[in-house]
């Protein structure tokens, strides 16, 4: 089996290990402590707590630049690749350099593949869909990470789905703060909404819409 012919998971599963050795262990853990502080904490009963770990590793090593390798670890597994494996394994880990992260919104659900819309970027995307995305419907809103392989684009093991109710406002917000500034944060508004996710299902009692009021104070 060719490189391209292998799910673009099994490569990113070897891009963790690789990143994680024993030496670096303290860099992860002060990245591992930040992430959760801007995402919201998890506990052992949380039930998106292997999905946010999950999420939190695919961070660390396609997002944030590693103080001991001066880029993030994707890029830097790349360049090592190139100069010291076949041209075909290079270019399996290089679209963990170029995977696309943020909010986006549900455009259609087809049989093969879903469409989004970034929120932030106005992009469409067709993302080739590996597995059934149970409750998702046009219109929600969710952050996920995609990642172009072999010619299409994958959705990442890791997402996070906000209530169907909260679609309009987040949706609402992206635009308030995009017509404040070209230059708003997206990574910021989706950890304000991973936190709010966390809140949704801890209290229940509380509407969603209260929950995704962004007049409102996170934390």
């Amino acid at each position: 089996m060719t490189p391209a012919q292998r799910a673009p998971w099994t490569f990113l599963e070897e891009l963790i290990t690789w990143a994680t050795p024993e030496a670096h262990k303290a860099d992860l853990l002060e990245a591992k402590k930040g992430f959760f502080a801007r995402t919201g904490e998890v506990f052992d009963d949380d039930r998106q707590l292997e999905q946010r770990m999950a999420a939190f590793l695919e961070h660390y090593v396609c997002d944030r630049p590693a103080p001991h390798l001066g880029r993030t670890p994707a890029r830097a597994r790349y360049e090592e690749a190139l100069r010291q494996e076949t041209p075909e394994r290079a270019a399996a880990f290089r679209p963990f350099s170029e995977t696309v992260h943020g909010l986006f919104e549900v455009r259609r659900m087809g049989q093969s593949e879903v469409r989004l819309k970034g929120l932030f970027s106005g992009i469409d995307f067709d993302v080739a869909e590996r597995r059934q995305l149970v409750g998702l419907a046009v219109g929600d809103v969710l952050e996920c990470r995609l990642i172009p392989f072999a010619g299409l684009l994958h959705f990442s093991s890791t997402w996070c789905f906000h209530p169907h109710e909260a679609a309009g406002l987040i949706r609402a917000e992206a635009r308030r703060r995009l017509e404040l500034s070209d230059k708003a944060s997206e990574t910021e508004l989706a950890q304000e909404c991973a936190q709010r996710s966390l809140k949704v299902e801890r209290y229940r009692q509380i509407a969603v819409e209260k929950i995704y009021e962004f007049s409102g104070r996170v934390g």
